[in-house]
């Protein structure tokens, strides 16, 4: 299938560069390590709830890996380069949806980078923390079908972003933007429980805390209501269709700059 062969080319691609990609490995590492450490000092002194320490450590520890499936996406699906450069006016012309075309080679650029990225980081910071993997076989499930509906949350929201240069020209900032709200609402920094309570709210009210609180929690053997996923795939259909939707406006919108 077409959408296949875009997946396979996006991962072949990404190959060529694993030299280099060993760099962002390692900072993300010793982020991930900092991160850890300062929890690891905070829970000398506190109890830290229901994670504890090592909790919370291995918390921070499956939040650092999964960020290359979650969050480290390629910017706007690279859509707005595509509006600069003209390439854009080429991809709607193609028998193939846009959505589709873009979607597809981004499964392929974050399963590179699942692999490449936070499978060696995860196993690192098993040896370097100690940390005790899952006993159960369905934890290993539930965790991935989480993990596939976090990734296509993303998938979608940098599609929308990306779509937005039709408008725009510069839709970058649009990226930060979720980006720096991702990073708050998501569970990234502190578990979603322990925001304030107005924040809480909020984070409830959106999809970021299915791209890595409770993917994380799932894993962990700490959310055992499985009933959060059907959150996800909610998700999944409202961004969806939000895609195909702004896809339908761009064939009517379309301005190239520097084509």
């Amino acid at each position: 299938m077409l959408f296949a062969v875009l997946a396979r080319k996006a991962y072949a691609r990404n190959l060529q560069y694993r030299g280099s990609h060993l760099l962002h490995n390692l900072v993300s590492m010793v982020f991930g390590y900092i991160y850890a450490s300062i929890w690891s000092g905070l829970g000398s002194d506190a109890s830290l709830g229901e994670y504890g320490a090592q909790g919370m450590i291995a918390y921070i520890a499956c939040n650092q890996a999964i960020l290359w499936v979650t969050q480290f996406g390629t910017n706007g699906l690279g859509l707005e380069q595509a509006v600069r450069t003209g390439q854009i006016a080429v991809d709607l012309m193609r028998p193939v949806h846009l959505f589709y075309q873009a979607m597809s080679r981004e499964w392929g650029q974050l399963a590179y980078q699942f692999l490449w990225k936070s499978v060696p980081i995860y196993v690192l910071y098993i040896f370097i923390f100690h940390l005790q993997l899952p006993k159960q076989l369905s934890m290993y499930a539930w965790a991935a079908i989480a993990l596939l509906c976090a990734a296509y949350i993303s998938i979608c929201m940098n599609y929308l972003i990306g779509a937005m240069a039709l408008w725009t020209t510069e839709s970058r900032w649009l990226y930060w933007v979720n980006y720096a709200f991702s990073m708050l609402l998501s569970g990234f920094f502190i578990p979603v429980e322990w925001l304030p309570a107005w924040l809480r709210t909020i984070s409830h009210y959106t999809p970021y805390p299915f791209l890595l609180y409770y993917p994380t929690r799932i894993y962990l053997g700490m959310e055992h209501d499985r009933t959060v996923i059907l959150g996800s795939l909610l998700w999944g259909a409202i961004f969806t269709a939000a895609c195909l939707g702004l896809t339908r406006l761009v064939r009517h919108k379309l301005e190239v700059q520097g084509g």
